[in-house]
């Protein structure tokens, strides 16, 4: 082979082998440079993603009552320990029956309800059990709700039938009246002396249901 032929083939050997380093060199480089960029993939599992805290249910039996739904409840019964007792015994009599205004008081600082009946019995003293059969109740006057500001009454009508009306009455002295406000039962004594009979069977009082005052 002549010198310039080699030389020329040589030549090209050279460029040749230098443009395929070139590539390499670039693809290399390419590879690394999308590698470097590409976001990684995001997990498809439930156990890589970060739950979303959901706010707890708020419990209905331990929350307590707003204001205005204790507002809504209204006022509470009237009890014993916030109320006074008397009598109104001019309301007169009939046929050996003797009537009288049982009157309770709100002698507290909050309204209070009278609804119904007072539990009445006659009574030895203000300690004592009952003599007798309690009061009956009398339906006559229809249940209302008495709505008793402080300082206000409802009153009652008790009727005392005497002792002497019934033959087959023992004759107990009883010195007043125990009274139970309506759903009570806590009570008042009121002084009154009166003969009770100590039968169960014989009804000396009855009681009828209370109206404001």
């Amino acid at each position: 082979m002549r010198p310039q032929q080699m030389k020329h083939k040589l030549v090209i050997t050279s460029v040749t082998a230098a443009a395929a380093a070139a590539m390499l060199l670039s693809g290399c480089g390419q590879s690394q440079s999308q590698g470097a960029t590409m976001p990684a993939p995001a997990s498809s599992s439930p156990s890589s993603q970060t739950p979303t805290a959901s706010p707890a249910p708020k419990a209905s039996g331990g929350a307590a009552a707003s204001p205005s739904a204790a507002a809504a409840a209204g006022p509470a019964l009237c009890k014993a320990a916030n109320l006074t007792a008397s009598l109104d015994d001019k309301g007169g009599g009939a046929a050996g029956s003797v009537y009288m205004q049982l009157v309770l008081t709100n002698s507290g600082t909050e309204p209070c309800l009278l609804k119904g009946f007072a539990g009445v019995s006659l009574t030895a003293n203000a300690e004592g059990g009952p003599i007798g059969a309690a009061a009956t109740r009398d339906d006559s006057t229809p249940v209302a709700d008495v709505l008793l500001a402080p300082g206000k009454a409802g009153s009652a009508t008790l009727r005392y039938t005497q002792a002497g009306n019934y033959q087959d009455c023992t004759r107990t002295p009883a010195a007043g009246f125990r009274v139970y406000p309506p759903e009570d039962t806590a009570s008042l004594f009121l002084t009154a002396p009166k003969d009770a009979c100590s039968e169960a069977g014989i009804n000396l009082l009855a009681i009828g249901a209370f109206t404001a005052k």
